[in-house]
C-alpha cells in the first residue's frame, strides 16, 4: 500500500504562534478537555505532545519549543495546532500555531487563558478569508536578489540599543520609510506594518507621508519592506508571522528596557544578503539617532565608515608603475619606445599604404617639423580635418610630437559646426585637404601634401622636440552640449597612458593583435582604437568610411585582415551579427569591446550560438569622453545575456566609481543614483567653460580627490560592479552617438521661423536601434517645416538632425511649466513638401511599373510608412542601420546589389529605382 503524502504546509506568512512556559502542566486528557471548552466544536484543532530530553533550565531547552513554534499549519482546513513540549524535569512549553485570519492575537490569548482555567467561554472565530500575499510580490529594483536562491530564507540579526524612550511601532515604521527613500529615490516610501494590537492583527500599509493604518487588500501590490514589532515577555513569546510576507521584513522584539533585538528576514531571490544587512543597520541607526525627538533621524544613506568602504570597493588599484626605461607618460614617447623594440613590425595599413613602426615614427617626426616650421609652439591646439586613412593617424601623432594638442574635426560635419569648433578651441592652424572646410578669420589651413613638402626643407635646428610633460594636453574632443553648441573636453597625455596600461593586462593586449580604426576621429572611441593598438605593439587597420557603412564589406575586411580586436557600439555590432550568420567566412576575433551606448546583452545570443565565449571574449565597457573613453569592464557570458544583465563591471585599474544621491552622498549597494568617476581618467575639464567645469568636475567630500559627475544613472552591486540604468538628464545615446536633446532644441530655436520647440527621443519599435529616432516639434512663425529643418542641418551633424519635425500651434506644458510629452501628437514625417511631384496615376505611390512598385514596397517595409517616388529615404526616418538592411534585402530578392556610397548618393526613391533599373538593364 502506498504511503500517504503529508498535507501541504500553509503559507508560513499567514500563520502566527504563541509560546508560553507552564511550570505545572496538566495531563494530556485534561488539556484536551480544556481545549474543547475554549474553542467552538466546529474548529479544526489538533493537539500533540512532545517530550524534550533535557531539563527546562538547560540552555538548549527553548530550541525544542522554538522548532514547533516555527512550523506552519498543514492542510487547508486546520485553524489551530497545539503542542505541549514536556521537559525532563516536569515543566513544559505550550505552543499554539494558528491561522491569523481565523484567530487573532487577542483570540490566541483567550485560548491560552481557557487552557489555564481562566476562560469564560469559547473563543469566537473570525470569518476573514486568508490573504494570498505571495501572489502579489514584485522584485524591488534595488534588491539585487539571486533568482537561483528562490525558496530560501535569509535572516540577519540586528540590535537597536536602548533609546531615550521606548521603541514604538510608529517610530520603527518611520525609520524604515526614511531609509527606503534612499533606495526608491523619487518614490513615496511604502511600508507594510503588522500591528498585533489591531482587531485582527493584520497587515496595513504605511507611507512616509501618511503613516495611518490603511489596510492592504488582496489587489494591492505589496510594499517592498514590512515591519513587525512585538514585546518580549519573560514567560511567553509571540510570533506575528512564521516567515516574511514582504521581500524584506524587519522583525523586532522589544525588551522591557525599551531596546529591541530583531531579525531582518528577506527572500534571497529578491533581496541580496549585503543589501538586507545595510538596510537593517541603517534603520537601527535612524531609530537610535532620532528616538529622543520621537522622529527618526534623517540619516545619511551611509555612515562615514560605510561610505569610505564603498568608495574603496568601487576602486581598482592602478597597475604597478612603469619602469624608468618607459620614460614619461606621454603618448608619442611611449610609441617611440615601441618603434625601437619593433621597428620593422607593421603598425598601420589602410588598403593603399602600409607603415612599419619605424616608418610611422619617422613620417610623424617629419610632419611635426613642418608644423613647427609654420610657427606652432608647444601647448597650442591644432585642428585635424581628414578622412579616415593612414595620413590621419600620422598627422595626429605629428601634432603630439610637435608638443601640441590635436582637435579632431570630422570633414562630414556641417560647415557651421566646423567653424564653431575651430573658433571655440582657439585653433590657429587646421590640417585638411577638404575643399569644403569653411574660411575662419585668423585660421590657416594646410594640406598633408604641403606639410610633406615643407618637412623636406625644414631647418635642422627644428629637430629638437619640446620637453615632454605627461600633464600636457593630448587632444580636445567636442561633445554635444545643452547650450546648442558642442563643448570641448581637454584630456592630457597621462590619461591615455593610464587607460592603455590599465586595460592591457585584463584584456591581454599585445603585439599579436590586429585592431581596426572603425570610428571617426571626432568620436572618443578612436582614441582607444588608435593608441590602444599602437602603444601595445599591435597592427592598426584603418577602415574607410564607406566600408564602415556596409556591413558585408566590413565583415569581409575583418576576415581578410584577420582582425583580433574589435571595438563596436552595440548598434553596429547588431548589424555585424546579422551578416555573420550568413557570411560563410570565419573570423579571427578574440576580443570585442562594446561602448558608446547601453548594451542589451540579449542581442548577443545569436553570436554566442556561433562563437564560443572561450574563443571570442565580449567585453561591455562603460565610459565617457570626460573620463578618457573607458571606466569599467565586464565580460559578458551567455548566462548574463540570457538574463539581460545590465552590469558594466568594475572599475579599470586606476579608476574608481561610486553611486551618489543628488547631494553627492554615497549610496549603499542596490540604491540607484548618479555615477561618479574618479581616478586616472578624469579629464582636465571643459575648454573655456570654467562654470561648467566647476559644476561637473568636483572635489569629493569623502576622499578629497577630483571626481566627475557623469550624469549617468546606475547602482553598485555588493562586489563593486556597476549596473548602468540610463541617463539622468536630457542626454541620450543614439546608435552610439552622445546627443543632448537640449542642443537640438536650442539650434531649432535659433532658426528665425521657430518661436518654440521641443525635442524627444523615440526609442523605436521593440527596442530595435534601427527604428530609434529623434522627433522634434516646433511652433512656426511664417516659415515652413522645410526651412526649419534646413536651418538645423546647417549646424547639426547628420546623426543629430531630427528625423521628424511636426508643426504645432503651441508646445504642451504641465502645470509646473515642463514639457508634457503625453500631449505631443504623433510625429509627421517630412516628405519634401516643396518638391513638385510628378503625376501619380493609378498608384498613389507614383509607381509606373512592377519594378518600381516592388522597390517602393521594399523601402516602405523598412521605414514603416508608405513611400512615394519623390520621397527621400533619410527624410522618412532612414539611417545607416536601415541602409544595411535595405541592401541585404535587395540581395535576398535577387535584385542587383549596390554599395552604401551609391545608396547615399541616390537617396530619393526615384533615384534609387533608376539606379537599380540601370544595373538590371
Amino acid at each position: 500500500m502506498a504511503a500517504a503524502h503529508p498535507a501541504p504546509s500553509r503559507a508560513p506568512a499567514s500563520c502566527h504562534s504563541l509560546t508560553l512556559s507552564w511550570s505545572r502542566p496538566p495531563e494530556t486528557g485534561e488539556l484536551r478537555r480544556s481545549l474543547a471548552r475554549a474553542l467552538p466544536a466546529t474548529a479544526a484543532v489538533s493537539l500533540w505532545e512532545s517530550r524534550a530530553p533535557v531539563a527546562a533550565s538547560h540552555p538548549t531547552a527553548s530550541a525544542y519549543a522554538e522548532r514547533e513554534a516555527a512550523r506552519p499549519l498543514r492542510g487547508e482546513g486546520q485553524l489551530l495546532r497545539v503542542v505541549l513540549v514536556r521537559y525532563a524535569d516536569g515543566p513544559a512549553a505550550l505552543v499554539l500555531v494558528a491561522d491569523r485570519a481565523a484567530l487573532s492575537r487577542a483570540a490566541l490569548d483567550r485560548v491560552t487563558a481557557g487552557l489555564t482555567g481562566d476562560a469564560d467561554g469559547p473563543v469566537e472565530l473570525a470569518n476573514g478569508a486568508p490573504h494570498r500575499w505571495d501572489s502579489a510580490t514584485a522584485q524591488p529594483a534595488w534588491g539585487l536578489g539571486d533568482v537561483g536562491r528562490r525558496g530560501a530564507l535569509g535572516s540577519i540579526p540586528f540590535e537597536v540599543p536602548v533609546p531615550p524612550q521606548p521603541l514604538d511601532l510608529d517610530l520603527l515604521t518611520r525609520a524604515a520609510a526614511v531609509v527606503l527613500a534612499h533606495y526608491d529615490a523619487g518614490e513615496a516610501p511604502r511600508i507594510g506594518v503588522l500591528d498585533p494590537q489591531g482587531p485582527n492583527g493584520d497587515w496595513t500599509m504605511s507611507t512616509g507621508e501618511d503613516l495611518g493604518a490603511a489596510p492592504l487588500d488582496g489587489t494591492d501590490p505589496l510594499p517592498p519592506v514590512g515591519i513587525v514589532l512585538t514585546d518580549a515577555e519573560p514567560d511567553r513569546r509571540y510570533r506575528p508571522c512564521l516567515a516574511p510576507v514582504f521581500p524584506l521584513t524587519l522583525y523586532a522584539e522589544r525588551r522591557a528596557d525599551g531596546s529591541a533585538r530583531g531579525t531582518c528576514w528577506y527572500d534571497p531571490a529578491l533581496i541580496g544578503d549585503a543589501v538586507a544587512d545595510a538596510f537593517a543597520r541603517s534603520v537601527a541607526r535612524a531609530v537610535v539617532e532620532g528616538a529622543g525627538q520621537g522622529e527618526p533621524a534623517a540619516v545619511e544613506p551611509t555612515s562615514p565608515q560605510e561610505a569610505a568602504a564603498l568608495i574603496a570597493l568601487g576602486s581598482t588599484p592602478a597597475p604597478s608603475e612603469s619602469s624608468e626605461d618607459d620614460g614619461p607618460a606621454v603618448i608619442h614617447h611611449r610609441l617611440r619606445n615601441v618603434a625601437r623594440r619593433r621597428p620593422d613590425a607593421v603598425a598601420l595599413e589602410d588598403g593603399r599604404t602600409t607603415l612599419t613602426y619605424r616608418a610611422l615614427d619617422e613620417a610623424a617626426a617629419g610632419t611635426a617639423l613642418a608644423l613647427r616650421a609654420l610657427g606652432l609652439r608647444p601647448g597650442q591646439a591644432v585642428g585635424v580635418c581628414l578622412e579616415r586613412d593612414a595620413t590621419l593617424v600620422v598627422t595626429l601623432l605629428a601634432v603630439l610630437q610637435a608638443g601640441c594638442a590635436y582637435v579632431p574635426l570630422d570633414p562630414r560635419y556641417p560647415a557651421e559646426r566646423l567653424r564653431h569648433t575651430t573658433q571655440d578651441a582657439g585653433i590657429g592652424l587646421v590640417v585638411t585637404d577638404s575643399p569644403a572646410f569653411p574660411d575662419v578669420d585668423g585660421v590657416k589651413t594646410v594640406s598633408p601634401q604641403e606639410l610633406s613638402r615643407l618637412a623636406r626643407t625644414a631647418p635642422a635646428n627644428d629637430l629638437a622636440l619640446p620637453a615632454e610633460d605627461a600633464a600636457a594636453g593630448a587632444y580636445v574632443i567636442y561633445t554635444s552640449g545643452t547650450s546648442g553648441r558642442p563643448k570641448g573636453v581637454m584630456v592630457p597625455h597621462r590619461n591615455v597612458i593610464a587607460l592603455v596600461e590599465g586595460a592591457s593586462a585584463g584584456l591581454a593586449l599585445g603585439a599579436d593583435d590586429v585592431w581596426t580604426l572603425f570610428h571617426s576621429s571626432a568620436f572618443d572611441f578612436s582614441v582607444w582604437e588608435i593608441w590602444g593598438c599602437l602603444l601595445t605593439g599591435g597592427r592598426l587597420v584603418v577602415v574607410p568610411h564607406w566600408v564602415t557603412r556596409d556591413t558585408a564589406e566590413f565583415h569581409g575586411l575583418l576576415a581578410d585582415r584577420r582582425v583580433t580586436v574589435l571595438s563596436q557600439t552595440p548598434s553596429a555590432f547588431g548589424r555585424l551579427i546579422e551578416t555573420d550568420l550568413t557570411a560563410g567566412r570565419e573570423l579571427a576575433l578574440r576580443l570585442v569591446v562594446f561602448g558608446g551606448e547601453p548594451l542589451d546583452t540579449r542581442m548577443l545570443l545569436p553570436w554566442f550560438a556561433r562563437h564560443a565565449p572561450a574563443a571570442c571574449r565580449l567585453v561591455n565597457m562603460f565610459g565617457i569622453t570626460e573620463t578618457t573613453v573607458h571606466v569599467t569592464a565586464e565580460t559578458v557570458t551567455p548566462e548574463a545575456a540570457l538574463r539581460g544583465s545590465r552590469s558594466v563591471g568594475r572599475a579599470l585599474p586606476g579608476w574608481s566609481v561610486s553611486v551618489r544621491d543628488p547631494r553627492g552622498r554615497v549610496l549603499p549597494p542596490g540604491a540607484a543614483g548618479e555615477i561618479y568617476v574618479g581616478g586616472a581618467g578624469v579629464a582636465d575639464g571643459y575648454l573655456g567653460r570654467p562654470e561648467l567645469t566647476a559644476e561637473r568636475f568636483v572635489t569629493d567630500a569623502v576622499t578629497g580627490g577630483r571626481v566627475y559627475r557623469s550624469g549617468d544613472l546606475g547602482r553598485m552591486r555588493p562586489d563593486g560592479s556597476i549596473d548602468h540604468l540610463g541617463r539622468l538628464d536630457s542626454q541620450v545615446k543614439l546608435r552610439g552617438y552622445r546627443i543632448e536633446l537640449d542642443e537640438i532644441r536650442n539650434v531649432l530655436l535659433a532658426v528665425p521661423c521657430v518661436s518654440a520647440a521641443a525635442v524627444v527621443l523615440n526609442p523605436g519599435k521593440d527596442g530595435d536601434p534601427a527604428s530609434a529616432r529623434v522627433d522634434a516639434y516646433a511652433v512656426l512663425t511664417g516659415g515652413s517645416v522645410a526651412e526649419a529643418l534646413a536651418g538645423a542641418r546647417s549646424v547639426l551633424p547628420e546623426y543629430m538632425v531630427p528625423t521628424t519635425l511636426t508643426a504645432l500651434a503651441s508646445i504642451p506644458l504641465t502645470l509646473n511649466g515642463k514639457l508634457d510629452t503625453a500631449l505631443l501628437p504623433s510625429p509627421r514625417l517630412a516628405r519634401g513638401n516643396d518638391i513638385p511631384r510628378r503625376s501619380t496615376g493609378p498608384d498613389p505611390t507614383g509607381a509606373q511599373d512592377l519594378l518600381e512598385s516592388e522597390l517602393l514596397a521594399l523601402l516602405g517595409r523598412h521605414l514603416g510608412t508608405e513611400v512615394r517616388v519623390d520621397d527621400n529615404f533619410f527624410e522618412l526616418g532612414g539611417n545607416s542601420l536601415l541602409v544595411v538592411r535595405v541592401l541585404a534585402d535587395l540581395r535576398e530578392q535577387g535584385l542587383p546589389g549596390i554599395s552604401t556610397r551609391d545608396f547615399y548618393g541616390n537617396s530619393t526613391a526615384g533615384q534609387f529605382i533608376e539606379l537599380i533599373r540601370g544595373l538590371r538593364g
